[in-house]
């Protein structure tokens, strides 16, 4: 389990390192879940001891929430102040989430139909 920490820990830190380094607009995390994604592709898949580390780790996850609610509970009055901008965005981005994603399901299927006429 240790090993496996300090895996996932070893992933953040160089995604971080870089983000900071190289002044990239990506988060560090998001880096750092790159290069394990990239590690464990290249070892076969994950070892069963960083398959029961990140079990535990989701099976905690709730608890990880509770920093960004208080954050979201300290900053209220911003978000006062910007709810309309705030409603608008999420309102256009799920409108367009479903588009791309009714697009992309009608588009599989006329290919997985064409598919199978053609055989």
């Amino acid at each position: 389990m240790i090993a496996a920490l300090a895996l996932f820990l070893c992933c953040q830190l160089l995604g971080e390192t870089l983000a900071v380094l190289l002044q990239l607009p990506v988060p560090g995390p998001v880096l750092g879940m790159i290069f394990l994604f990239v590690w464990l592709l290249a070892r076969g898949g994950p070892q069963e001891s960083e398959r029961r580390t990140a079990a535990g780790l989701l099976q905690h996850l709730p608890l990880l929430f509770v920093p960004a609610g208080t954050g979201v509970l300290l900053h209220l009055h911003r978000l006062a102040d910007e709810a309309l901008p705030i409603a608008v965005a999420l309102i256009v981005s799920t409108l367009l989430g479903l588009a791309v994603a009714g697009l992309t399901l009608a588009w599989f299927s006329r290919r997985r139909s064409s598919a199978h006429t053609q055989q």
